[in-house]
């Protein structure tokens, strides 16, 4: 009995930690404006930048962030469905299979935006609602470096994982 209590009061004392920890993390980031540049089709690599993003999220909490994904280039292989490598010749790689796409969609339901590049979409003769993972058109940018670009005068931070 005595056993049980402690492991009860163990766990409280855990619980309010794990929370004031939180509150701590908040208060010391505050508000941040993010953008993660993605141009690169490593799948290992691309995982790493996902997992990046949700460690920033637990860090500084979804409520304090404005975190965006530009995608270009060979950056687009995070979406691409594996089936669409067959036709497009340009793309070495597609991983856009159910495990990426799963993190991709549980970052998105945390407010992150994911844009694309127009001109690596038109160059590549990409299909935005048969190639790419719930990609439309208003998550498409004129060009990649210059939203990159544009965000940064905005003030987001600047981060390629």
């Amino acid at each position: 009995m005595l056993k049980n209590k402690f492991v009860q009061l163990l766990a409280l004392v855990l619980g309010l930690s794990v929370f004031a920890t939180a509150n701590v993390n908040a208060a010391r980031y505050g508000k941040q404006k993010v953008v993660y540049h993605v141009n690169y089709d490593n799948p290992k690599k691309q995982g790493g930048a996902l997992r990046n993003i949700q460690n920033h999220i637990n860090a500084v909490g979804a409520e304090n962030l404005d975190i965006k994904v530009v995608m270009h280039g060979h950056g687009l292989s995070l979406l691409l469905d594996p089936d669409a490598l067959k036709r497009l010749k340009k793309f070495k790689k597609a991983n856009g299979n159910d495990k990426m796409t799963a993190k991709v969609d549980n970052l998105r339901s945390q407010g992150v935006d994911f844009s694309v590049c127009a001109n690596t979409v038109r160059g590549r003769k990409v299909d935005l609602e048969g190639d790419l993972h719930n990609v439309d058109k208003k998550d498409v940018v004129p060009s990649g470096v210059a939203e990159l670009a544009h965000l940064q005068v905005l003030g987001y931070a600047y981060i390629k994982p």
